[in-house]
């Protein structure tokens, strides 16, 4: 089982320190300490396992560290910055084992430039050696990028012509669309193996400025406190991400706050949100709650289960979502979240929220959202409905009372997708009408025909229908290729505008995808299986 849970203490690739306003993330690749057997993570290469500690150090550096307002991303080894993802590795690995270590990848990275954009806490990339591949797309990443001018240090990106695959995590996408790199150079850097370095590294704007050896460690220094000069971030207290509570069974994964039953047979995970029993009253009570606070320690237990469910049920196409619990707390949850939005530590409870939900738009299984008697879809919750391919909605009365919709303030602006458009505004894109009504039922206790006429639902069934119209969606669903529906609901999920998170996403992933599982990547006289061997692969000539 892949474990995406670690902490500082067991970390063996990364090395975090402080010197006021200013922390340094040092990779220090274990070579012994890949997260499978069969390969070295030799020159600062990496795998998931690595990837798993830097997502975790950037989670802990927002919420942990509110004193730290930039952030330097160095080498701990001589003459690399590292060597990017791991080729035995990617050799090694299944199709699907290559294709979420990429999403999750990209999911990371852009953490990092959300970090940059809307924490106050800006990242330095400080090249000293070679950046190839995935390591000058980590380095891409952040704010500013120097490179030591030793006429050693280079930057790559050579995944066409060494491997025949393409830079995985971002890597054009970035290129283009943030470095702003001139096209038919970027055609020139992405095919020559031995990079770039020096002045025209900075001419063809693959990175921000070059410095001298003798000048190198005050000039790091001097840019990272410039960097923090300019962050809002307020100082204060740090809350500890303490340790997730979780149960893990064959059929089951429990926390205080999520709840994930799995139906092998069905092919189907349900996922049952619980609402908050308790809420503190005020902005200290938020802060003494840390963790436990109902949104942040909701929002982690669900991305962990997501990240569960990817990564280690690969069979399991469907998600149900269900909810339990008084929407009237979780409006008030909503509540706390946007009165006290400047605060720091609630404002990084709101962007891990969206980066959750994000996580849930990327998740390739199928969603249904079911709205039952005694949920509590409301506000931050009801975003899980918005997500959902098809949400069905329970039409009458049982004993827990009617089902209920509930929409909050933060359903129109607090949570964008990464098209940047909220879920609503992607549910109801070309019907602005639709969603200026939808503005008018903030607060409102929606019941199953107001939600169905307003087009807040898919479908409403009474007490007749209900088991069997719900028992065919979901049979049907899982009767499905699981091939089409990915790509069917990549396509549908994601309206409007085109942005550098939906081209990463939508183009470039979908595109190694396939590049992934080609013969001149993939075959026994491919590139990944014959890398290293002095043995040139074998392409098959015809284009697709």
């Amino acid at each position: 089982m892949i474990d995406f849970q670690t902490d500082p203490s067991r970390y063996r690739h990364w090395k975090l320190s402080f010197d006021g306003p200013v922390a340094t993330l040092t990779m220090d690749v274990d070579p012994y300490g890949g997260l499978m057997d069969g390969y070295e993570l030799k020159l600062n290469s990496y795998d998931l396992g690595v990837d798993i500690e830097l997502a975790d150090a950037v989670q802990r550096l927002r919420f942990e560290h509110p004193e730290v307002k930039a952030v330097v991303l160095r080498s701990g080894k001589e003459g690399v910055f590292c060597a990017g993802a791991n080729i035995r590795m990617l050799g090694r690995s299944s199709h699907g084992h290559k294709v979420n270590f990429c999403k999750f990848t990209n999911e990371t990275r852009l953490s990092i430039e959300d970090a940059s954009e809307n924490s106050g806490q800006t990242y330095l990339a400080a090249i000293s050696g070679t950046a190839a591949g995935g390591g000058y797309e980590l380095a891409v990443t952040a704010e500013h990028i120097m490179l030591i001018d030793d006429r050693r240090s280079t930057v790559s990106l050579p995944e066409l012509p060494l491997l025949a695959v393409l830079p995985g995590t971002g890597g054009l996408t970035r290129l283009t669309d943030k470095r702003r790199v001139r096209r038919d150079l970027a055609d020139v850097f992405c095919t020559t193996e031995e990079g770039v370095r020096g002045k025209r590294a900075v001419e063809w704007r693959l990175v921000d400025e070059v410095v001298p050896p003798s000048a190198w460690e005050a000039k790091v220094t001097e840019r990272a406190l410039e960097l923090a000069a300019r962050s809002d971030r307020n100082g204060g207290r740090g809350i500890a991400l303490t340790p997730l509570q979780r149960t893990i069974s064959d059929d089951a994964v429990s926390y205080p706050f999520v709840q994930v039953a799995i139906d092998r047979t069905g092919r189907c995970a349900s996922v049952t949100v619980r609402g908050p029993d308790e809420l503190p009253g005020d902005l200290r009570g938020i802060h003494d709650a840390g963790a436990s606070f109902w949104p942040l320690a909701m929002a982690r237990e669900l991305d962990d289960a997501l990240l569960h469910l990817r990564l280690n049920e690969p069979a399991i196409g469907l998600i149900v979502f269900r909810t339990v619990g008084d929407p009237a707390l979780v409006l008030a949850a909503d509540g706390l979240l946007e009165q006290y939005q400047t605060d720091w530590l609630v404002r990084e409870i709101r962007l891990l929220l969206k980066r959750v939900l994000k996580r849930t738009d990327m998740t390739a299984r199928s969603i249904i959202a079911l709205i039952e008697p005694g949920s509590c879809f409301a506000g931050t919750l009801a975003e899980l409905v918005f997500a959902a391919d098809r949400s069905v909605m329970f039409a009458g009365t049982k004993a827990g009372g009617p089902a209920t919709l509930h929409l909050s303030a933060l359903n129109f602006s607090a949570y964008p997708m990464g098209s940047g458009l909220s879920r609503l505004a992607n549910r109801f894109y070309g019907e602005p009408s639709s969603l200026d009504a939808a503005a008018e039922l903030i607060g409102e206790t929606l019941d199953a025909d107001t939600a169905e006429a307003s087009g807040l639902i898919t479908f409403a069934y009474d007490d007749t229908d209900w088991d069997d119209e719900v028992r065919l969606i979901l049979e049907e669903r899982a009767s499905f290729s699981p091939d089409a529906l990915t790509g069917l609901e990549a396509n549908l999920r994601f309206v409007g505008p085109e942005t550098m998170e939906t081209r990463i996403f939508g183009r470039l992933t979908a595109w190694q995808n396939w590049i992934f599982q080609r013969p001149n990547a993939a075959g026994e006289t491919g590139s990944l299986k014959r890398y290293g061997s002095g043995v040139r692969p074998d392409f098959n000539p015809e284009r697709v």
